[in-house]
């Protein structure tokens, strides 16, 4: 049985890949989530951490880049952030990491609710990384909205739709807790 996702104020998610790359398995699935979305949820995924300079605690002042500024600004006004990455060389990708660092001293993330999912050949170890980085700038998960799906390419097809059943389950319910943190939120 599917997960009822259920929303009942407007929400907006930034959903964030942490590939870069135009035909990633992991902005594949986002955009398969963003057909998940109830009409109540504004679904924006993110394109710019490419754009992101490389972070230098030396310029983290009032005056930061403007990709930075816009970035952080995305991350302000959504209600909830939507990672899937993949793991590069055993660990979080660099410009994912990159553009995290940039947040830490300003806090957006702060009590900001998010949802993980690590998508790749193997990705335990990205998955634990990144959780331990998302917990160090304060946002709140729990284990329900995480999801680590290994072997990913062999759960898709040519053209980067999930075809595997379990996946696609497995997708709605990371979803489906959440919309359900969301909401839980508005309380």
């Amino acid at each position: 049985m599917s997960p009822v996702i259920i929303c009942r104020m407007k929400k907006k998610i930034l959903a964030i890949s942490g590939s870069i790359r135009a035909k990633s398995s992991n902005l594949s699935i986002l955009r398969l989530i963003a057909d998940m979305m109830p009409v109540a949820v504004q679904y924006e995924i993110y394109s710019g951490l490419d754009t992101i300079p490389l972070f230098n605690p030396d310029l983290d002042t009032e005056t930061v880049a403007q990709t930075v500024t816009e970035f952080r600004k995305k991350i302000k006004d959504a209600d909830g952030i939507l990672f899937c990455t993949p793991e590069y060389a055993f660990g979080v990708p660099g410009a994912l990491k990159n553009a995290l660092d940039w947040t830490v001293s300003s806090g957006e993330f702060t009590d900001k609710p998010v949802a993980l999912i690590t998508a790749s050949s193997q990705g335990s170890r990205a998955h634990e990384s990144l959780q331990h980085t998302l917990s160090a700038i304060g946002t709140k998960f729990t284990k329900e909205e995480t999801l680590l799906i290994s072997f990913i390419k062999a759960k898709m097809d040519q053209e980067g739709t999930v075809t595997n059943v379990a996946t696609l389950a497995s997708l709605k319910t990371v979803i489906a807790a959440f919309l359900k943190s969301l909401h839980d939120s508005e309380k």
